[in-house]
This record gives structure tokens, C-alpha cells and sequence, in this order.
């Protein structure tokens, strides 16, 4: 039995929860089935005082791990760089972008950055624990999403990417899989790996970068990045969110692209009728084609999403508030 015992270690099950046993020799961040719920179950892995203890997504660029930090005594997530990548000159540079871009930012709508350090070949990135899955998720789960629950992330991840221009960085790269959720329920806005200073010189002739379903008609004319590139990706994947799919939808990456630039937008309430006005009008102006057309500033936008909000509120309370003794009591509450 002893030597049965040797054989196995103890680690715990990120599904079912329960402390079991599973091979000693599994290698570190490998897996083995959970003997309780089939789940994989990862070996830990202890890089510098961080105790890497199971896989929550993977990317290009690395893989994003659920960690306990032993000396401070609290979980956290550490994103693990591939080790291919690490001779990619490119990519160790965007892999430090990230880093230090979100590091002068301190929002709660935005991740915290903790550390950016290596052990030996491996380059690490840790930050706040976000893990109650991404937008994207739970669009893939729920199809379209509640108009109230959109103008929520959007009217805060609007404040996230203001507080970020207002230290003079752009994002980039907003679609629905760089906002997660941590366990406040709060949206948090990654991934700056794409991030460039605000006040940088245009670059013409080279390639653009970012998510096809969500870029701007002026990035993709290469005419110059601004914050108002970033309005529109946001605009773009509230659309998505409140409508269930994407602006514009296209066989191919090129007539995607191709929408974006010469395609009007089909006002989201043409297609669900349901939609308020309010947030109707507020999508289709952040989505404008000419950046000149869209809010002139965050703020406007943030009140803009605000006030649609309200008049939605208002909407929905409405009909209780008259039955019984009538709208006025509810008004003077």
C-alpha cells in the first residue's frame, strides 16, 4: 500500500473540486483524468513562487494558467509564453507590449499586471484572476445577450478604454474574447498585445493587425490609428452582442474586411425590432464609417450608452409602476 501511495500525488480537481490522486510521474502541466469526474486534472508546476494548478485558456501567444502565489497567498493567473516563440524576436516584443502597457493602467475594468519576469527559457506574464469566461462565451452559450447586460460592459469597458487613452494608448484589438469576467461579475478588458502609443507617427504600407469581424474602415485604409478605432471595435461588439451575430458576415476575410469600408450597417433595431431606438441610434453612430461621424470623445459616448440605459430602465419599470395606484406614487418613491 505504501509503495501504491509513492506512486501517486495528491492535487486538486478544477471541475468536481475534490483533492485526488493522480500519477506521480504525469509530467508538469500535463493531465490526467480526474478518477471522480473524468476532468482533466493538470500536474502543478512551481515557476519562481507561483504554483501553476490548471489550464484556463490557451492562444497564439501562450497559455493562461490558474496559479497560486505562495508568498503573498492568493490566486492569480499566470500567462506562459510558448517556448517556440521565444527565439521570435516579434513576438517576445508584443508578449512585453502587453505587460507593459497594462501596467501604468489601474481601472477596474481593466486587468491588473503584477509581474513580468523569466525562469531560464520561460517568459511569463501575471496578473489578476479573470475566470468566469469571456464574452465570447457567453455569447456561445446564450446566442445574443440582454440589451440591459450589454449597455453594462459597454458603458464600462468604454470608461476602461478612456482611461486608457487618457495615458495616451490605444487597444486595438476589442472583440468579444479580450473582455472576461473575474468573480465580481465586473468585465475586464486584455490582450494590449496589439497596444500602440496614441501620439505614434502613421505607418504607411504595412500590415494592419486585429480581429476582421470588429477593425475599423480606417485601419484597414491604413489612414491612421486613433481612439475613435477602438469606439468602433466596441460599438462592433456590442452589435454582436445585442443583435447575436456580427456587423457584417461575409464568406471570406476579404469580403469581411471589404463590408467594413464600403457596406452601410444595418441598424441593429431593423433586425430585432424589440431593440430600443436609443441603443439602436448609439451603435450605428459608434460604427460610423467616417471616424468624424462617430462621439467626438469617450464621454459622449459613455453618456450616450448611459442615457439609452436609463430610457431602457425606465421602460421596463414602467408598466409595474402604473398598476395599482398609478404612475404617480412610483415616481415619488
Amino acid at each position: 500500500m505504501s509503495s501504491d501511495r509513492k506512486s501517486l500525488k495528491l492535487v486538486p480537481c478544477p471541475a468536481c473540486g475534490g483533492r485526488v490522486f493522480i500519477p506521480a510521474d504525469t509530467p508538469p502541466l500535463q493531465t490526467a483524468p480526474c478518477p471522480k469526474c473524468q476532468h482533466a486534472v493538470m500536474m502543478p508546476w512551481l515557476l519562481r513562487q507561483f504554483e501553476l494548478r490548471s489550464m484556463i485558456a490557451s492562444g497564439g501567444m501562450g497559455t493562461v494558467y490558474r496559479a497560486w502565489d505562495t508568498t503573498l497567498g492568493r490566486e492569480v493567473a499566470v500567462k506562459l509564453m510558448k517556448q517556440e516563440l521565444a527565439g521570435d524576436e516579434a513576438a517576445v516584443d508584443g508578449f512585453a507590449r502587453e505587460a507593459r502597457a497594462c501596467a501604468g493602467l489601474n481601472h477596474t475594468n481593466i486587468i491588473s499586471i503584477y509581474t513580468f519576469d523569466r525562469e531560464g527559457p520561460d517568459r511569463y506574464l501575471v496578473m489578476e484572476l479573470a475566470d468566469q469566461g469571456s464574452l465570447d462565451d457567453r455569447l456561445e452559450k446564450a446566442g445574443r445577450l440582454p440589451e440591459l447586460d450589454v449597455l453594462d460592459v459597454g458603458i464600462k469597458v468604454a470608461g476602461a478604454l478612456s482611461v486608457a487613452f487618457k495615458h495616451g494608448l490605444l487597444h486595438l484589438d476589442i472583440k468579444p474574447s479580450n473582455i472576461l469576467f473575474g468573480a465580481d461579475n465586473e468585465p475586464k478588458v486584455v490582450d494590449f498585445g496589439l497596444a500602440k502609443r496614441a501620439d505614434a507617427e502613421k505607418e504607411y504600407g504595412t500590415p494592419f493587425f486585429g480581429t476582421p469581424y470588429y477593425i475599423s474602415p480606417e485601419r484597414i485604409e491604413q489612414k491612421g490609428d486613433t481612439f475613435l478605432a477602438d469606439m468602433y471595435s466596441l460599438a462592433g461588439t456590442l452589435y454582436h452582442c445585442v443583435i447575436g451575430h456580427v456587423p457584417f458576415d461575409a464568406p471570406s476575410v476579404d469580403d469581411v474586411v471589404a463590408a467594413h469600408v464600403n457596406t452601410p450597417l444595418t441598424p441593429p433595431k431593423q433586425i430585432l425590432p424589440e431593440l430600443s431606438q436609443a441603443t439602436s441610434d448609439c451603435l450605428v453612430r459608434g460604427m460610423a464609417k467616417n471616424p468624424a461621424d462617430r462621439y467626438p470623445s469617450y464621454d459622449e459616448f459613455i453618456m450616450a450608452l448611459t442615457a439609452a440605459r436609463s430610457q431602457l430602465l425606465i421602460r421596463q419599470f414602467a408598466p409595474q409602476a402604473s398598476e395599482g395606484s398609478g404612475t404617480t406614487r412610483w415616481w415619488h418613491r
